[in-house]
Formats: structure tokens, sequence, C-alpha cells
């Protein structure tokens, strides 16, 4: 490559009609400061080039660890991916069993209501029986008792049952109550005490 003193120092031989001397040296002035330009720009560009080279150079070296980084992620969000299905699966099976026993539960509850009220039914069934029993015993001794009043047992009362029913429901006058079970001795003494 030619260099700008080259051209400064150049030389030209002179010929019958050769070149004004002064113009050809004006022009190779400027020739000469356009190229130490160029080349000043040429140096520039080069050292430009040598620093993105080193970018690049820098840039490649960290393009496998990025890569590396990338791939960890994707694995880790696989990973990430993988394990919340698991927990998906884990939360709706226990979400299963939960309802199942809900539903378990709800069933042997209803089934203890059943039997807890047939067993009230059957209760209050005995109890009717019993009361009626108890109802029919009482009404059963008290037309004992009335049929014996009525037929003479007691003369006295039975006089008073007949004129209270004749009276057509008037009372008759009071007449002193007597008591037809004997008294006890330790009654008396019970009731002085």
């Amino acid at each position: 490559m030619i260099s700008p003193a080259e051209i400064q120092d150049k030389t030209f031989t002179r010929g019958v009609r050769g070149y004004k001397e002064d113009e050809v040296d004006k022009f190779l002035d400027l020739i000469t400061l356009d190229f130490n330009s160029l080349l000043q720009e040429m140096q520039t560009l080069r050292e430009i080039n040598t620093a993105l080279r080193a970018d690049i150079e820098h840039y490649r070296s960290t393009e496998g660890t990025i890569f590396d980084t990338l791939e960890s992620a994707k694995a880790l969000m696989a990973d990430i991916s993988a394990s919340a299905e698991k927990r998906a699966d884990i939360v709706l099976k226990n979400a299963e069993l939960d309802a199942d026993r809900i539903q378990r539960e709800a069933r042997e509850s209803v089934e203890r209501v059943r039997e807890e009220s047939a067993a009230m039914a059957q209760r209050w069934e005995q109890f009717k029986t019993r009361y009626k029993n108890l109802l029919q015993n009482e009404l059963d001794r008290f037309e004992d008792m009335s049929s014996d009043l009525m037929n003479g047992s007691n003369a006295q009362s039975a006089g008073f049952f007949t004129d209270y029913r004749t009276s057509g429901g008037a009372r008759p006058p009071a007449k002193p109550a007597v008591s037809a079970a004997p008294v006890k001795d330790s009654t008396i003494k019970s009731a002085k005490e």
C-alpha cells in the first residue's frame, strides 16, 4: 500500500507539453490529506472491529451458558408442572375421599335417625298400649267399685248416690264423710308427732 509520504515525494519527469507543477503539487497535497484521514479512519475501524470481535467471542462463550441456563429453566418448569399436576391429583383424591367419608357419615347418620325414629315409634306404641291398659283397668276398677256401691254393700252410700241421681243432678245436703279404710296406729302416731 502506498503511504502519504510516497505521494508527497513522488516526482514526475517534465515533458514538452507537461502539466503545471503547482497544480499537480496542490492536487497531490489534497490527495495526501484525504489519504491520511482515510488511513486514520481505517485504523479506528480496525480497533472497533477488534473490540467487536472480542465482544462476539465473549458472547459466543456466554451463549453456551445461556443455552444451558435456558435448558435448565425448561427442565425446572417441566418439573414444576409435573409437581403441580401431582399435587392437583393428590388434592383431588383427598377431596374425593373426604366426599366419600362425608356421604358415608351422612348415610350412617340417616340410618341412626331412622333407627331412633323406629325405636321411638315402638316406645310410643308401647306407652299407648300400657296407658290404655292402665285406663281400662282403672275404668274396670271404677265400675267394680260403682257396682259394689250400687248393689248395697254400703247402704248409706247407696242411698246417697240414688238420691243424687234422682234429684236430677242437684247436690244433696252435705253429710259427714266416713272413711271406709281402717286407720293404722302408726299413721296416728306420725300425725301426732
